[in-house]
């Protein structure tokens, strides 16, 4: 439930995916930080929103819920209920925010097909793939793949956002020199965003600046950004709804532009089922 909270970003939209009412929710968010011995929310007459302790609990909540789906698919592999299903590795962008819609249109085209995702970052992509754990992986990562083919899929752009009462909401836009000497909030060591960040600075000439925080998931630091913690660096994919909603607002870089490619990677001594494949070609069309 927390996770919905962070992800959804209030009380009433995280019952609504969860089936129950506000006040459910409410009720057993109160019951947690009981539990725990933290305040998790920040309540106030303009809403619900997590605090930092929230933020980092909610990382960790996150973990152990991929966790315990990891468990629950591989006792089901060792039942033999999963026969006949495949596995695939996605970085967390690619696996929030386009891997569902590849999915929805996959099983339009094979409705037997059955996948299950692994939701890491791009550098344990890029392991589980190297290792034979998953036939097919998909990162946002600038690094190499050695031994691995890969195939581009589309193409991703970041993008400084800030939150609403922050100095650089107010101006024309910053300069990469601005961006590096800011402490950020920003994912772990091994995110692909994180990376690109590091790269396209790198090449101006710049050092990105210690971060401020480090959380394990984009909810997590949106709602960290949104609440003034410091500025952040992000998929255009994973902010256009805080955008439109004034969670969050966009500032130009002045004179840099951060784009990345989004890649499927897999071994090349690999002969990846028909399910893998036509996901792949459903993947290369939505660009």
């Amino acid at each position: 439930m927390l996770c919905a909270v962070a992800e959804r970003g209030s009380l009433s939209a995280a019952g609504a995916v969860l089936g129950v009412t506000q006040q459910a929710v409410s009720a057993r968010m109160r019951r947690l930080e009981d539990a725990l011995g933290l305040a998790l929310l920040e309540r106030s007459p303009a809403g619900t929103r997590l605090t930092a302790a929230g933020q980092v609990v909610a990382g960790w909540a996150a973990e152990v819920m991929a966790a315990a789906g990891r468990l629950v698919e591989g006792a089901a592999a060792l039942r033999g209920d999963e026969a006949g299903a495949v596995s695939v590795a996605a970085s967390l962008t690619i696996a929030e925010y386009l891997l569902p819609r590849w999915l929805t249109w996959l099983r339009s085209a094979a409705p037997e097909a059955r996948v299950a995702v692994a939701a890491v970052n791009s550098a344990a992509v890029l392991v589980r793939v190297a290792r034979g754990e998953c036939p097919l992986g998909f990162v946002e990562t600038p690094d190499s793949a050695p031994g691995l083919r890969t195939s581009r899929i589309a193409r991703d752009e970041l993008i400084v956002v800030v939150a609403p009462g922050h100095p650089w909401a107010r101006g024309a836009g910053a300069a990469a020199a601005a961006l590096a000497a800011v402490p950020l909030v920003a994912r772990e060591r091994g995110s692909g965003t994180r990376l690109a960040a590091e790269r396209a600075l790198a090449a101006a000439g710049l050092r990105m600046a210690d971060p401020v925080a480090e959380l394990p998931t984009t909810a997590g630091i949106r709602t960290a950004v949104a609440s003034g913690l410091a500025p952040t660096v992000l998929s255009i994919l994973t902010v256009r709804d805080d955008l439109a909603a004034g969670r969050l607002v966009r500032v130009p870089l002045t004179d840099l532009r951060i784009v990345r490619e989004l890649r499927a990677v897999w071994r090349p001594d690999t002969d990846l089922p028909a399910a893998l494949r036509t996901l792949l070609r459903v993947a290369r069309v939505d660009r």
